[in-house]
């Protein structure tokens, strides 16, 4: 019953919101006007001030109406929003500056309710398994919380547990995801955009299996074993399940607390710039890579020196594995901005499967151009300046002064590639996470050691591709 009303209250809030939209886009059917584009000469669709006025107040409403009920309904709500609220390709600022507030605004649960967990995976309570278990937890998740604990040998760990139920939820909650992606194409058709609800289903079966979260610590700790500046806790295997992780605890203090680094000896700057180093690492190196980079998944100590902190790594239940295609795309997308190439990054843009097979190519191309130019045009390209004009850029796209059927035109000419969204999530949380900690790090020129050795291994194997595919050559006549 518990489940039927809670598919209900998720119903009812996005009919609201369809509904809102619906309305406004029959008052903008009923009371346009065309008028003639001196540039262009085409016919553009024109409407009333007081309704371009009107809709940023539905966005403004709604957005607090999404806020409002993913906290209601907890859970997989929490998880879908804390996603949506980087994509800002995807949806008006104002939805994704509301969800910010998710990233960290997670209520916990009483112990109470998870303490059947650890009798139904061990047959003994908490505090027969651990000498010492914390009640109040130190970290709370969408789908479960972490509580301190102490071993018998006195070994200090961190105790983390799924919430009881929460798969069951989830198979709910998807079904109204998956109903609203269907809407959501409707307005806004990119193709394969129901590749965000699979990778979503995808991630949420990871994130609740600790075992493979155990595995994926043991991977990403051993790609980095010769680096002694990137630390990882170390499973405690015989009090490890499904539903409960038992690791070894990480001292540290949280990655954006800038302003206390200073006073430990840390020097955030450098902080900035090892977190970049290391993602660059793991996309293009180890090909494995922390797709949930957000400020509770790090934790920062000081070195020897304050320009050579540490870095704890932690939450590995989003821990990705990235295609070939899509690195070699993306290969191509940087040397382009490093050579300020259009045509390369045109390329990258091809090879990593942005262009769907009903693309404009015409209209995409002069797009992609459009956005390069404004880039490059663009002289500090650290964080906070690329993430300004990357806003700015969006701003002018969503100009109801463009016309509609263009703009349809060319989200019905970009595909969502397999595997994007978690490149996605991974970069822009990273770089918005640099951003915070120093918005000056070029984060660019970072990446320029770890691309260049693959941009070479590319051009290698492609002039080799293109010798065995070259035709002997014929053989003179005989004299």
């Amino acid at each position: 019953m518990q489940l039927f009303l809670r598919l209900v209250r998720a119903l009812w809030v996005f009919g609201l919101i369809f509904l809102s939209y619906m309305l406004q886009l029959g008052l903008g059917g009923l009371l346009h006007r065309w008028e003639r584009d001196p540039e262009t000469g085409r016919d553009k669709k024109r409407l009333p001030n007081w309704l371009h006025r009107r809709r940023k107040r539905v966005d403004e409403v709604n957005a607090k109406r999404l806020l409002q009920a993913t906290l209601r309904l907890r859970g997989v709500y929490i998880k879908l929003g804390q996603v949506l609220s980087i994509m800002g390709g995807f949806l008006p600022r104002v939805y994704t500056k509301e969800l910010e507030q998710l990233q960290d605004a997670v209520p916990p649960r009483p112990f109470h309710e998870l303490e059947p967990t650890f009798f139904e995976d061990f047959g003994e309570e908490p505090d027969e398994l651990y000498q010492v278990i914390a009640e109040q937890p130190i970290a709370a998740a969408s789908l479960g919380q972490v509580h301190e604990a102490t071993l018998h040998d006195g070994t200090r760990v961190a105790v983390k547990v799924l919430y009881p139920g929460i798969r069951e939820v989830i198979k709910v909650d998807m079904r109204v995801l998956r109903l609203a992606i269907v809407v959501y194409k409707w307005f806004v058709p990119v193709q394969n955009i129901e590749r965000v609800g699979d990778a979503l289903v995808d991630l949420l079966e990871r994130e609740t299996d600790y075992l493979h979260e155990a595995q994926m610590m043991e991977r990403m700790s051993a790609n980095f074993a010769q680096a002694k500046d990137i630390l990882f806790p170390e499973v405690v295997h015989e009090l490890t399940t499904r539903n409960v992780l038992t690791m070894t605890f990480m001292e540290g203090l949280k990655i954006n607390r800038v302003e206390e680094m200073p006073a430990l000896g840390i020097d955030p700057h450098s902080v900035a710039i090892r977190l970049v180093e290391s993602f660059y690492e793991q996309l293009f190196v180890h090909r494995l890579f922390h797709a949930d980079p957000h400020p509770g998944n790090f934790l920062v100590q000081a070195g020897r020196k304050p320009n050579r902190p540490k870095i704890v790594v932690l939450d590995f239940g989003a821990i990705s594995e990235v295609r070939q295609e899509l690195v070699d795309g993306m290969i191509e997308i940087l040397q382009g901005l490093f050579d300020e190439d259009g045509e390369r990054l045109l390329r990258g843009f091809y090879q990593m499967g942005f262009a769907s097979r009903e693309a404009n190519r015409e209209l995409l191309e002069k797009t992609v151009y459009s956005y390069f130019e404004k880039l490059m045009r663009i002289q500090d390209r650290t964080p906070g300046a690329l993430m300004r004009a990357s806003q700015e850029d969006l701003e002018q796209l969503a100009d109801p002064e463009v016309a509609r059927e263009e703009l349809r035109e060319l989200m019905r000419s970009v595909d969502y590639p397999d595997g994007w969204f978690y490149v996605e999530r991974a970069s822009v949380l990273m770089f918005w996470l640099v951003g915070q900690i120093d918005a000056d790090v070029d984060a660019m020129r970072i990446g320029f050691p770890y691309v260049m050795p693959l941009v070479m291994q590319k051009r290698s194997r492609e002039a080799a591709e293109e010798k065995s595919a070259a035709p002997e050559p014929l053989a003179a006549p005989a004299v």
